[in-house]
């Protein structure tokens, strides 16, 4: 059977065409005034219990929030788009989402997210990944997408899942996080798995 041919990659350096647009957010650049809406929930100790970070204080929320304001191209491995995720009909910014460009050779990508727990429920969170999927797959044209969370987190997993997500991989103890060891899994999603769920 022979080989597909590989799509080619887009053109580099690569910014998205912003705000991404779904049927209730927009995903748009972080900027310094989203420093209050980003700290109310960065500040909070169960936002943070799963995560290699927090909770910050005010100065740890601004280098935070710095950082992710710069984060708005693609154009070498490693890189890292980063969206302050907006509810369209109210403008509250209800959290914020992570893609990683891990290997433009190997096509792949990774996706994060982090919300303010405010709003669960109500599927922002599920809706907001869903678009980095199809930015990676669609817009990248990658061939496999992945996410690492902490085996605790059941909430992320079950997200996960809803995406349509494979549990990959399950490391026992692999990471030393708040004092104590912790296990790590990996969910991925390969192109075609993403086209046949799209109905492609």
């Amino acid at each position: 059977m022979p080989t597909p041919p590989t799509p080619p990659t887009p053109p580099l350096p690569y910014t998205p065409d912003y705000p991404i647009r779904t049927d209730r957010l927009d995903l748009r650049p972080v900027t310094a005034d989203d420093f209050e809406a980003i700290h109310t929930y960065q500040r909070r100790p169960e936002v943070c219990r799963y995560l290699y970070w927090g909770p910050f204080d005010e100065d740890g929320s601004r280098a935070s929030v710095a950082t992710k304001a710069a984060r708005t191209t693609l154009r070498e491995s490693g890189d890292i788009l980063q969206f302050a995720v907006v509810v369209r009909a109210t403008g509250q910014l209800v959290g914020d989402v992570t893609f990683v460009w891990t290997s433009r050779e190997h096509r792949q990508g990774g996706i994060g997210y982090v919300f303010n727990p405010d709003f669960a429920g109500r599927g922002y969170a599920t809706e907001a990944a869903r678009a980095l999927l199809k930015l990676g797959f669609e817009d990248l044209r990658l061939h496999r997408i992945q996410a690492e969370l902490d085996g605790r987190n059941t909430a992320s997993a079950n997200l996960l899942e809803r995406l349509g997500m494979r549990r990959e991989g399950h490391l026992r103890e692999n990471e030393f996080l708040d004092g104590e060891w912790a296990d790590e899994v990996v969910y991925a999603m390969l192109a075609r798995e993403w086209r046949t769920a799209q109905g492609g």
